[in-house]
C-alpha cells in the first residue's frame, strides 16, 4: 500500500507534467488525487489514459479524481429491462451520434431534480468540445418527433469509452442512447465503458464495481490498442 501524502498541486503552465500515481488518491473524499492544472486537451487525454477525471464545482479549483472501486460496464453485460426492450423494438426514438455535441453537453450541465448537473462549468464544456473537434469526444443523441430529448457524451481512447454524463427529457430517452451506444461499441470491439462512480441508474443497466488496480490494468492494455474500428456516422437510425 502506498503511504498517504498531501494533495499535489498541478502547475497550469506545465501541461506535460505527470499526474501522481493513482494509489496516492485519498480514501475520503474517495478518489481525490490532485488539485489545479488546466483543462488543455493534452492534460485531459493524459488524465483519462491513466484513470483520472476532473470533477469540481463552479467556485472550486480543478479537482482530479480516481475513485476506488471504479464503476464500469462490459459491453456484453448490458442489462436491458423488458420495458426498455419494448421501447427499443418499437423504435420510438431516432438515435444519432456526433450531430449535436454542444447541445448534449449543455443539456447535461443543466440543473436536475436530483441536484446533479451543475458541475459542468463553461470551461469544462469548452474543453470537451475541443476534444470533440479533435475526434476524441463523442455524443449520442435521442430524438422524438424532431426534438432532442436525451443523450450522452464521453471520450474514446483505444478500445475504452469513458462515459461522462447523460440527460433525459422523456422517459427512457437516455437509456435508449446508452443501449444503442453499447450495441455499436460491441460491434467495434470495445472492451470497457468507464462509468466512473456507481449510481442506481447505471447499475440497472449492468454497471459493476471493480478494484481500481484492475481498471488501470485494463487501461494499460486497451487505451493504446488501435484495433477497435467503426464509424460514429453509423450510429443513425
Amino acid at each position: 500500500m502506498v503511504a498517504a501524502r498531501p494533495l499535489q498541486w498541478l502547475d497550469p503552465h506545465d501541461i506535460e507534467a505527470p499526474f501522481p500515481d493513482v494509489e496516492y488518491a485519498l480514501k475520503e473524499p474517495d478518489g481525490l488525487l490532485a488539485v489545479g492544472g488546466d483543462l488543455s486537451p493534452s492534460r485531459l487525454l493524459n488524465a483519462y489514459r491513466h484513470g483520472i477525471f476532473p470533477w469540481y464545482g463552479k467556485d472550486q479549483p480543478i479537482l482530479w479524481w480516481s475513485p476506488d472501486p471504479r464503476s464500469v460496464l462490459y459491453p456484453d453485460r448490458l442489462k436491458v429491462s423488458r420495458s426498455l426492450r419494448r421501447t427499443l423494438h418499437k423504435n420510438v426514438f431516432r438515435v444519432t451520434a456526433d450531430t449535436e455535441f454542444h447541445r448534449v453537453i449543455s443539456h447535461c450541465a443543466e440543473p436536475r431534480q436530483d441536484g446533479l448537473g451543475t458541475w459542468l462549468t463553461e470551461e469544462m464544456i469548452a474543453s470537451y468540445f475541443r476534444l470533440h473537434t479533435m475526434g476524441y469526444a463523442h455524443s449520442v443523441e435521442t430524438w422524438y418527433q424532431g426534438e432532442l430529448v436525451g443523450g450522452l457524451y464521453g471520450l474514446s481512447l483505444g478500445r475504452v469509452f469513458f462515459g461522462e454524463s447523460m440527460f433525459s427529457r422523456r422517459s427512457d430517452a437516455s437509456k435508449v442512447a446508452f443501449a444503442r451506444l453499447v450495441e455499436h461499441l460491441k460491434k467495434w470491439r470495445y472492451v470497457l465503458i468507464d462509468c466512473q462512480i456507481a449510481s442506481a441508474h447505471l447499475t440497472s443497466l449492468g454497471a459493476e464495481a471493480i478494484p481500481r488496480r484492475d481498471f488501470i490494468a485494463i487501461l494499460n492494455r486497451q487505451c493504446d490498442d488501435a484495433s477497435a474500428w467503426g464509424s460514429w456516422d453509423d450510429v443513425h437510425e
